[in-house]
């Protein structure tokens, strides 16, 4: 597999939305609008350039597949859930409407690693795309991840900062996370499961069933289906599910997604800055720098260390014509 830190300065964001959510998997959203964060992201100008429709096929929207799209009939089950039950239509329809904002940071990172595009379903249907999702089991965020997974996994989770809550952080992550159990189980579709349930029991399924750990083909997730939770048995069938629906919104009646690509800039602050002084000094408010930062808990930054803040776009380049520095002053708390 193909690693690479994401680079810097750029801002798009993540994916469709959907799943675990509508099918009542335990997801609550609180009332807030996602968000279009970036730091440490894959380089996307690129991608930026591509036309609507090559955009949407060749960053895995359109109808090629690069995962197996393995029929089963709880693929079946769930599409026709979200086809025919109103309210999952409806919700589902919303997460497409607000998943164009994550998804070329997604795809580009996907890219970027080598790895199959089509995993911008399993993002879907573990947060509905909401930056600020908060699971039963108190996983956050895009990626649900539990707190000791995340900082496993480098994810700060202190009292100034939830960097579960940050997508392109949170998605570097989750992208380590799944690069490893991909190469544990030689499967995208055992290390989804696993990503769901714990490598370990996936393991234990797959050594009673077989003997060994090591899928021989994706099939194999469904050989050990019945070994697994309920939850995790549905977690494939609703990411091929989802990716179906998406990939051909109109022939279920949704309307499709569109692509957005929200930029922005990044600068180094020092240690417990108010964001209220990062706000004046770029000439925007805290309730912006909040929407391009979710992961902030408090209105500054973290006290022990400098922290790469997101302002808008053009607002380093036209204070930088200023003549200022464009390193705000740290407040004390």
């Amino acid at each position: 597999m193909k690693r690479s830190a994401l680079t810097r300065r750029h801002g798009v964001l993540i994916a469709t939305g959907a799943a675990l959510a509508v099918a009542g998997f335990g997801i609550s959203f609180p009332g807030r609008a996602p968000v279009a964060p970036a730091e440490d992201v894959v380089a996307i100008e690129e991608a930026a350039t591509l036309s609507e429709r090559s955009a949407f096929e060749g960053a895995g929207l359109g109808p090629e597949w690069d995962l197996p799209n393995l029929d089963h009939p709880r693929v079946d089950y769930w599409i026709a859930r979200f086809d025919t039950v109103p309210e999952m239509r409806k919700k589902f329809q919303g997460f497409l409407d607000r998943g164009g904002q994550y998804a070329p940071m997604i795809l580009a990172a996907l890219e970027e690693r080598g790895m199959p595009r089509d995993l911008l379903y399993l993002a879907m249907i573990e947060s509905g795309f909401q930056a600020h999702a908060t699971s039963h089991a108190a996983a956050v965020g895009l990626w649900q991840f539990i707190r000791e997974t995340g900082e496993r996994y480098g994810l700060n989770v202190d009292r100034a900062v939830d960097e579960r809550r940050d997508p392109v952080r949170a998605t570097n992550a989750a992208l380590d996370y799944l690069e490893e159990l991909y190469d544990r189980f030689g499967s995208w579709y055992l290390a989804a499961a696993a990503y769901n349930s714990g490598e370990n029991r996936v393991s234990r399924a797959m050594r009673a069933q077989f003997g060994r750990e090591r899928a021989r083909s994706e099939a194999d997730y469904y050989a050990i289906w019945d070994r697994l939770p309920k939850e995790t048995r549905d977690y494939v069938p609703l990411m091929i599910a989802a990716g179906r629906i998406t990939k051909n919104p109109e022939v279920y009646g949704f309307r499709p997604m569109t692509l957005a690509s929200p930029s922005w800039d990044e600068v180094t602050v020092p240690p417990a800055t108010q964001l209220s002084t990062i706000a004046a000094t770029y000439g925007t408010t805290v309730n912006v720098l909040k929407e391009l930062n979710p992961h902030f808990k408090l209105d500054r930054t973290p006290n022990n260390r400098h922290y790469s803040v997101r302002v808008p776009a053009g607002a380093a380049a036209r204070l930088a014509q200023t003549g200022s520095s464009g390193e705000s002053t740290p407040v004390a708390d």
